[in-house]
């Protein structure tokens, strides 16, 4: 059941939504080489708390860490270590946080130091076709519409799309419905309308779509070694006009 959200509650999401966005700038400015994943983590809890909010991640399901910290060919789900990040390095940066009961949720692929430039062309298609896929999330249209932009873009571009993992509504709960997949058909799935808050969040890779788990039971990874990307903003869709993004300062 897809729960609509009232202007009240979304009022309170927007506020889960400036804690992630003022993490992840935090974060942000703290990438550098040498830096541990572990140490990123604990930037971001320190953030989360002294913004009066929690870590959305931390015990969900059992995850060890405030955020998850997947680099280069780790897809999503990365636990922060002590292992230092490189020069040439991406890092894909997952941050939720729970405010007055409310989940947000956003995810960035930050570069370490100098990359090069098909890492740099990966982010960049990675980020533009959440904005390709948000240009459809307009009251009235299908929930595939957003789907269908997300995977063109990539697919143009000579990048695969994640198949086994999706996006996911969002509120009370960190994963509600309805699921979002980054690939399919247009006109198809729920209709949007107001109220609806979704977390869309393509996770693009280099080479093949394929992935696989570590024994860690969480990070996941590309089959073939090669780079991935994800790029993710909690979104409500609006009576009139374009979603609003409520992760953003």
């Amino acid at each position: 059941m897809i729960i609509i959200k009232s202007r009240t509650e979304i009022d309170f999401m927007r506020k889960a939504g400036k804690v992630v966005a003022q993490t992840h700038d935090k974060i942000k400015k703290s990438i550098r080489p040498g830096i541990t994943t572990l140490e990123l983590d604990r930037i971001a809890e320190e953030c989360i708390l002294k913004l009066g909010a929690i870590p959305a991640f931390k015990g969900y399901n059992g995850f060890p860490a405030s955020i998850c910290t997947s680099i280069n060919h780790q897809v999503v789900h990365g636990i922060p270590s002590s292992i230092s990040l490189e020069e040439g390095d991406i890092v894909s940066v997952d941050i939720g946080a729970i405010l007055d009961g409310f989940v947000g949720d956003s995810a960035k692929t930050y570069p370490v130091g100098q990359v090069d430039d098909e890492a740099k062309r990966l982010i960049e298609v990675t980020k533009n076709s959440f904005y390709n896929g948000i240009k459809h999330a307009i009251n009235g249209n299908r929930l595939s519409d957003i789907s269908n932009a997300i995977q063109t873009t990539v697919e143009n571009q000579g990048f695969s799309i994640v198949v086994d993992y999706v996006g996911h509504g969002i509120g009370r709960q960190m994963h509600e419905d309805p699921p979002i997949p980054n690939f399919g058909k247009p006109g198809r799935g729920p209709r949007l309308q107001e109220g609806m808050v979704l977390a869309i969040e393509p996770m693009v890779n280099q080479g093949t779509y394929e992935v696989d788990t570590l024994q860690d039971n969480w990070t996941v990874v590309t089959i073939d070694g090669k780079l991935s990307a994800h790029y993710e903003h909690t979104i409500a869709i609006n009576y009139e006009g374009p979603p609003e993004i409520l992760t953003i300062l």
